[in-house]
């Protein structure tokens, strides 16, 4: 019998933050100075085949679990702790807190001349399903799709509650329709124009690739100015 309760969920995050945060740390006394990668893209827009890609390029890529963490600090715009978590264990960054309005122009500012990788997908309504898709199995006891306010109360991704934080703070539904249609897709369409209009004029800057095309593994290095690698993202993390 599986019983997931909210502790044994937070020892393990901090037992796997604590490992990774570690070795991320040693690695960093051991690797050259390449500056700082981030990628920007929304969750679910092929960010865990980036993550594969950079490492495969030899970077050090930063602790997810240990960011996450620090979610909190983004909802209060406090971004002391991830900047010097940026800036001692790890080379390049995905997901929370860096997928999250905001954090790309504090990272601008904080990192001056890092790269900022723009992860989409093939249209909004693509990375609309997929993103019920991964909230459901996160909520799987219930088997709701998508998942209702109770069920995102219950889930302990992360901690218990979590996944209804992100939907509220993040997406900015409302508690009655977590996953009001309308309001996902147009959190989806500003928030990856607002990095575009951000960074216009900087090509040297921001790349915006969808990991699933033919080729974006070679415009990733030439961004990069690395060696040219495989011709596709290996894909990971499939839902």
């Amino acid at each position: 019998m599986n019983i997931h309760l909210p502790w044994i969920t937070a020892l393990k995050w901090q037992f796997r933050s604590t490992l990774e945060s570690r070795r991320n740390k040693y690695r960093m006394r051991h690797s050259p100075d390449r500056g700082k990668v981030f990628c920007i893209g929304l969750n679910k827009t092929g960010t865990t085949s980036w993550t594969l890609a950079m490492k495969n390029l030899g970077y050090v890529v930063g602790s997810e679990t240990k960011a996450t963490m620090y979610f909190d600090d983004w909802a209060r715009g406090d971004f002391h702790r991830i900047i010097e978590y940026c800036r001692h264990e790890g080379e390049a960054f995905q997901d929370i807190p860096f997928s999250l309005p905001a954090t790309f122009r504090e990272m601008d500012r904080a990192f001056p001349g890092s790269k900022f990788v723009l992860t989409i997908r093939e249209s909004p309504e693509q990375w609309y399903r997929s993103i019920i898709r991964f909230h459901s199995k996160s909520c799987s006891a219930s088997g709701n799709v998508p998942p209702t306010l109770t069920d995102l109360l219950s889930a302990t991704y992360w901690r218990k509650g979590f996944l209804a934080e992100y939907c509220r703070k993040v997406l900015g539904t409302p508690a009655d329709d977590p996953y009001d249609r309308q309001i996902v897709l147009d959190f989806y369409r500003t928030y990856n124009q607002g990095v575009q209009d951000y960074f216009a004029g900087r090509p040297d800057s921001l790349l915006v690739i969808n990991v699933a095309k033919n080729g974006e593994h070679n415009r990733l290095t030439r961004f990069l100015g690395v060696p040219p690698g495989s011709d596709d993202f290996p894909w990971e993390n499939k839902t």
